[in-house]
């Protein structure tokens, strides 16, 4: 970060310069960074564990050997920043109270804190300003390397080992078990990020995507000049949302149909999705097809 020339846009990508971001002496400035997980490989799938995966962990790829591992995680109890079990299991939580306009730099703090925390501890809230040191995720990630994420039914995992829970451990895990939409994670080839969630009434695919947004929204008015949008019988295209700067398509699905059976039409949509995502003038139809899509959006903070 030193040799940043001070002029120059930061590298965090909030769109301002370097001197008036990350490189203020101050260091009092808490600039909103738009898409806080980019450059990492496992930037969809931070997103999509952070905003609508209900129960899910995974294993953190260190840029660099630690003394202990640490699992990132959902949501921990009482949404806390991460813990430090007795036993010296270390976990972050992604769903927590507080936040400030940079999410990684949150978690870089909450990591460092698990890598370094004794046994026993527990990190409430991480601070919410710009004040103190700059660790960001980046900084301490492996960035080219996956996050193998498990999707749990509940959270038992909560737990540790054979423990049983009781009083008010066990009322929290009970509410937090009632509150869990199921959700599975579509997998297939060209599918990542991908998640099915049963809402009751109907069954959603959330998928996000890594691609611009104009360049992935231009693709999708393709498909769907061709009616090639769906993902085949008993789906229907929803619209997107935005979250933490990239963009996640949503279909409506047949709530009486597992989540298994949608791998081979997401599998194929991929492969229509690759095809449109080649430049080329748009035609008519598809500028109005386009034109929809933007009206189909919102944006989660």
């Amino acid at each position: 970060m030193s040799q940043i020339n001070p002029r120059q846009a930061c590298p965090c990508g909030s769109g301002k310069r370097y001197k008036a971001c990350h490189g203020d002496p101050r260091g009092t400035q808490d600039v909103m960074v738009p898409r806080p997980f980019a450059g990492l490989a496992a930037e969809c799938q931070l997103v999509a564990l952070r905003e609508f995966v209900s129960s899910a962990t995974a294993p953190l790829p260190l840029a660099q050997p630690a003394s202990r591992n640490v699992t990132l995680a959902t949501v921990l109890p009482t949404a806390a920043a991460a813990v430090v079990r007795p036993d010296g299991a270390a976990l972050v939580g992604l769903q927590v109270l507080a936040r400030s306009g940079d999410l990684s730099r949150d978690l870089g703090r909450a990591l460092s804190w698990a890598l370094s925390a004794p046994p026993g501890s527990v990190l409430p809230v991480v601070a919410t300003t710009a004040e103190g040191e700059q660790i960001r995720l980046q900084d301490l990630l492996d960035a080219q390397a996956p996050l193998h994420v498990s999707v749990h039914s509940d959270f038992a995992w909560w737990v540790p080992g054979e423990e049983v829970p009781s009083g008010e451990v066990a009322a929290a895990l009970q509410q937090a078990n009632a509150a869990i939409m199921p959700t599975e994670a579509v997998t297939g080839v060209g599918v990542e990020a991908a998640y099915w969630v049963d809402a009751g009434a109907k069954a959603h695919l959330r998928w996000v995507r890594p691609e611009p947004e104009e360049q992935l929204l231009t693709a999708l008015a393709r498909l769907a000049a061709q009616d090639e949008l769906n993902l085949g019988e008993g789906s229907r295209f929803a619209g997107s949302f935005r979250a933490h700067g990239v963009l996640v398509p949503v279909w409506d699905l047949d709530s009486e149909r597992h989540a298994r059976e949608w791998a081979a039409p997401a599998e194929a949509f991929a492969h229509r999705l690759t095809q449109a995502l080649t430049p080329a003038p748009l035609t008519t139809p598809q500028r109005r097809a386009l034109q929809a899509l933007h009206a189909r959006q919102l944006t989660l903070r």
